[in-house]
């Protein structure tokens, strides 16, 4: 099974055409012009793509395989209500499950009908970028829902990443494996998904690295580097917490797939979901670190921030000290009163400036003594 953990992913596939059965319940008002929501659909028997002479409609995919065998998958991309609704009717599915499915931005999960499981993945693309600031977006999430069945397997999938072109070319190549059936689809796609969590968990670790080494980086002053600031931490909080999302509610499901015996799941597939519920604990492991990591980063960011703007104002502090002797002697001399002492006196001038400089050097001296300059 180790090929298939080193799936990666490929870039956004167009959607397929496909033009509809007149016998089907399919959404007919869409302008033939415009790509169909299905992406790919093919039959498999005995772990081969069974080749067919034009591309099938889930209609006519879902009677060869009730008349010869095997399991239909299906993949479609952004689907219209209209246009899932006659797959809904064909394959029997929940009409929770789809609507659902429709609408997107669910939490990562399991649920099980009468003749199906239905599972939620949230994908996570990392997003490059040259430094963080307070707009930088780090992860990018999309959604892949799957339906399990006996005989079918629909995946339902949202957002501009999260391709399964790769993984199902790479499905094609191991029939041994897809022989097995839907859960041994339902299985890749779950070990792909975790997969790039890994991948973008080292890419934030990365980033959070790089966050820590700014923060206490010797000569930094006023809490702020060359390239993060407060708002840029707390900016990284933000996305990490939303990676949170994607993979600490999906721990539960893939438990329950490791553990828990269900007719829709192969045995032998089975098992390998325990080693898909490990890898995913590892990485929520790491998530948390990076939460309560940022926390201890932007607090002493912040910190940092009020001891620089302390020493700023000592020191501003100790100059307006040591100005005030020469203001005070100016003010007095600059009263022009006739009857004052040493006005008319020959060292009066040079006198005065003398002791106005020695206070001013003794005051300086002490509070630089002090730690104030």
């Amino acid at each position: 099974m180790s090929m298939i953990r080193d799936l990666r992913a490929v870039v956004r596939p167009s959607r397929v055409s496909l033009r509809k059965d007149s016998g089907s319940v399919y959404d007919t008002t869409r302008d033939p012009s415009t790509p169909s929501a299905v992406v790919d659909c093919a039959v498999y028997r005995d772990g081969a793509r069974i080749e067919t002479p034009k591309p099938l409609t889930p209609h006519e995919a879902m009677r060869v395989v009730r008349r010869d065998g095997g399991f239909v998958w299906i993949g479609l991309h952004e689907p219209t209500e209209a246009e899932f609704s006659g797959i809904a009717s064909e394959f029997g599915l929940h009409p929770l499950a789809v609507e659902d499915a429709v609408q997107a931005h669910q939490r990562p999960k399991l649920e099980r009908y009468d003749d199906s499981l239905f599972t939620v993945f949230k994908t996570i693309h990392y997003v490059e970028h040259d430094r963080l600031t307070a707009n930088s977006e780090v992860v990018e999430t999309g959604e892949v829902m799957c339906f399990t069945g006996r005989d079918f397997f629909i995946t339902v999938r949202h957002g501009g990443q999260g391709s399964l072109r790769a993984l199902r070319h790479r499905l094609q190549d191991d029939p041994e494996l897809l022989a097995k059936g839907p859960s041994a689809v339902l299985h890749a796609i779950a070990d792909h998904v975790v997969d790039g969590y890994i991948a973008v968990a080292d890419a934030v670790q990365d980033d959070i690295d790089e966050v820590e080494t700014e923060v206490f980086s010797p000569g930094r002053r006023g809490g702020v580097s060359r390239g993060v600031d407060s708002a840029g931490i707390y900016q990284l909080k933000r996305e990490v917490l939303e990676f949170k999302r994607a993979v600490s509610p999906l721990l539960r499901p893939m438990q329950l797939l490791s553990e828990r015996p269900m007719r829709l799941v192969d045995p032998d597939i089975q098992k390998y979901f325990r080693d898909v519920a490990d890898h995913l604990a590892r990485v929520q492991e790491q998530v948390l670190g990076f939460d309560e990591l940022l926390n201890s980063i932007l607090q002493a960011n912040l910190a940092q921030a009020s001891v620089a703007q302390n020493e700023d104002m000592r020191k501003i502090t100790s100059w307006a000290a040591i100005i005030a002797v020469p203001t005070m002697v100016c003010g007095v001399y600059g009263m022009n009163f006739d009857y004052m002492p040493e006005t008319h006196w020959k060292f009066g001038y040079p006198v005065i400036m003398s002791v106005t400089v020695a206070i001013c050097l003794g005051i300086h001296r002490t509070l630089k003594r002090n730690g104030w300059l």
